[in-house]
């Protein structure tokens, strides 16, 4: 386990347009629900001790156009192609907020929020070796978050109740049979725990 202030916490899509009162998920956005308290307490704890808090958002640009629309997500989420830079469906839902030292990281195309994306040389340039991950969903994003950062040889810890996936038992066989091989797994307060430490 790294130090705080070489850890870096990333909220995948915890936007409003996601599983917020806007979301283009609602089914995601009601799955959401339950882990909100939990992402809201580990929010408070990263920044409390020191730890980066960065929010992975999802804009597409050219009135969609940046996002390619060959996989059935894309196409069930085209409403996105209307949101702009100051759109209130980027705003990351009050739950877990935007501290002062916060950093938003907008990814304008693709499912996975690191491929072919700036935020893991943002990551590595401020000096991060271990990433948290929190968000949505288990399903596509966090994992190819988690690979993603394994791949380019970070540290990578996810946090199974401040993490989210459709249906719960796809979420908890994702984590065990999936994340585990990439990833410790770890809850909230066990984090917030070590974090305080």
């Amino acid at each position: 386990m790294s130090g705080p202030c070489t850890t870096a916490l990333l909220f995948v899509e915890c936007q409003r347009g996601v599983i917020g009162d806007l979301s283009v998920l609602p089914a995601l956005a009601a799955a959401a629900e339950p882990a909100l308290a939990a992402m809201a307490r580990l929010a408070a704890g990263a920044r409390s001790a020191g730890v980066q808090v960065v929010h992975l958002t999802y804009l597409p640009l050219a009135g969609g156009r940046s996002a390619s629309q060959r996989s059935p997500l894309m196409r069930a989420t085209t409403s996105t192609a209307a949101w702009h830079d100051s759109d209130a469906a980027l705003d990351i839902v009050p739950e877990i907020g935007h501290g002062p030292d916060d950093l938003v990281l907008p990814r304008h195309q693709g499912i996975s929020p690191v491929h072919r994306t700036e935020v893991l040389s943002v990551l590595r340039n401020m000096g991060m070796d271990e990433i948290v991950v929190a968000g949505v969903s288990t399903n596509l994003a966090v994992p190819l978050t988690a690979v993603g950062a394994a791949d380019e040889d970070f540290a990578v810890t996810v946090v199974t109740d401040a993490t989210v996936g459709t249906p719960a038992a796809h979420h908890a066989s994702m984590l065990r049979h999936s994340l585990a091989f990439v990833a410790r797994l770890v809850t909230t307060d066990e984090l917030v725990s070590e974090w305080a430490a």
